[in-house]
């Protein structure tokens, strides 16, 4: 069993759900004494055969729940496999014409890279850079093109299949009992049709990297992790103060406040932490920064504004997306007289209302809350580093402007190594993916016309309730409702056939 350290307190509530599950899952005989037979030492196990090989950390049958997952997530993605308006189609939009220089936009359909040829620029090899992402992202794009080009999105999808091959092999290998298996259901509900046609699976493991070099003190591992995930994409930057904190406290260098402390105490406390800011180890932050702006410094020489400032400016210009959890208040503002449209710009389907901006500056405004509260909560030792990166990653999804589909991808990893087979994790955060993948790509091909897909019964429904959903669990993992940040195994003891 896995436990995190901390008081575990069960509400009636879950006591009884896990009463529940534990009959269902585990068969456990008491001593005379009344205690767990299964915890006293040197008592032998037994288990269940098939879960145990499927759970065990070596053989084959282990790794089939994660061969099963990549061929049906293969499946799920083959639809669009040879569409030219894919996000994998961009993919190899930009790794052509980085490589070969704008002209090679000829070589493939006439309007696959429109988004490039719009926008009447002609630049030289090595000199064209991702609009929306950054630039270190081409060495991901690049790998389709070992394949024909016609066959480039097929090469892509197997490139992602091999990287949740390796999430998988990471948990098995560094995380707790199940998480490996806890990934692979997570990953096949939520990302049925978008693992495998994106490259979000590459920055979130390599974040899971990060996270457990952190837990085994190898800060160096950790900050250079970090560093080559934001250089991959930006949403990692987030993990940073918690990666920071972390480390002061690992090194003593941190002060912790009293655990009394109240509103009176609370400047005395603050002060006495920020005043030790020349104690702290800044070495493996710099390091971070310095690969950070090493390597978007390279590719600055060849393109200065591709190399940063239009991946900020790409974000920040969109409009709400029609999946974030804002667009819920904006069709909810039509019925009192301020008037949506949907358009498809940026890559995906946005809202656009006379109250987009206010609705944008609330969710920034709760978004700039949320991680204070993050940091306020690691900062009094009541988050340690995984949850913490966990905590900020919800936040930012709940409350950002865009909620695509494969941003799921970026929390899996993480929640299958914190809480493995959880039995409030695992259900509620299975409904949640199930809802998504309902999304995207169900509903959204109900209909030929994108910009009608409100209109699909049930869209706009489904939407807010996987929304509210998900901003429920945030605010209850923030505020600890239902102890939800202990980790409470649905497997908490080995099934007793015998």
């Amino acid at each position: 069993m896995f436990v995190s350290p901390g008081r575990n307190v069960e509400t009636p509530l879950v006591g009884v759900w896990r009463l529940g599950i534990k009959e269902i899952f585990v068969l456990q005989e008491e001593t005379p004494s009344g205690v767990k037979a299964d915890r006293e030492p040197g008592n032998k196990r037994k288990r269940w055969p098939p879960w145990n090989a499927l759970s065990a950390r070596h053989g084959i049958i282990a790794y089939l729940p994660i061969i099963i997952a990549a061929i049906l997530m293969f499946y799920g993605a083959s639809w669009q496999l040879f569409h030219p308006h894919t996000d994998a189609s961009r993919y190899q939009c930009y790794a052509l014409t980085f490589w070969l220089g704008s002209h090679a936009v000829k070589l493939l359909q006439p309007t696959q890279c429109y988004f490039i040829s719009s926008s009447a620029m002609i630049a030289a090899p090595l000199h064209m850079l991702p609009i929306e992402y950054p630039p270190l992202t081409l060495l991901i794009f690049s790998l389709g093109l070992l394949a024909p080009l016609a066959y480039y999105q097929v090469a892509f999808a197997l490139w992602m299949a091999i990287a949740a091959l390796l999430i998988f092999w990471i948990l098995q290998r560094f995380g707790p009992r199940g998480s490996a298996l806890t990934f692979a259901c997570y990953v096949l509900v939520g990302a049925y049709a978008t693992a495998e046609g994106r490259f979000d699976l590459v920055p979130a493991g390599i974040t899971l990297l990060c996270v457990i070099a952190a837990e085994r003190k190898r800060w160096s591992i950790a900050y250079i992790t970090l560093a080559v995930a934001v250089l991959l994409k930006i949403y990692p930057i987030l993990f940073l103060p918690a990666l920071f904190i972390a480390e002061q406290r690992d090194a003593g260098r941190f002060s912790t406040p009293q655990a009394t402390m109240t509103l009176r105490t609370l400047p005395r406390e603050l002060w006495q932490t920020l005043r030790g800011f020349r104690r702290w180890q800044w070495k493996h932050c710099l390091m971070f920064l310095g690969v950070l702006i090493g390597v978007t410094a390279l590719f600055a020489l060849l393109n200065a504004q591709g190399a940063g400032e239009s991946q900020f400016s790409y974000f920040a210009n969109r409009p709400m997306q029609i999946e974030a959890s804002g667009s819920s208040l904006l069709w909810i503002a039509t019925l009192f007289g301020f008037p949506a449209r949907t358009v498809y710009t940026f890559g995906s389907l946005n809202i656009v209302s006379p109250l987009d901006n206010a609705v944008s500056l609330l969710s920034s405004a709760a978004f700039a809350l949320g991680c204070l509260y993050v940091i306020w909560l690691q900062w009094r030792g009541k988050l340690n580093m995984v949850q913490a990166c966990i905590a900020l990653l919800l936040v930012f999804i709940a409350t950002g402007k865009v909620f695509s589909p494969q941003y799921l991808m970026w929390v899996l990893p993480l929640l299958a190594y914190a809480y493995p087979l959880d039995l409030l994790w695992f259900p509620y955060w299975t409904l949640i993916s199930l809802l998504t993948t309902i999304i995207y790509p169900y509903l959204y091909t109900r209909t030929p016309q994108i910009t009608s897909v409100y209109r699909v019964p049930g869209f706009l429904e489904i939407v807010g309730l996987r929304d509210g959903l998900l901003v429920l669990l945030t605010l209850a993992f923030l505020f600890n409702w239902l102890d939800i940040r202990e980790r409470k195994a649905i497997i908490a003891a080995p099934v007793n056939l015998s």
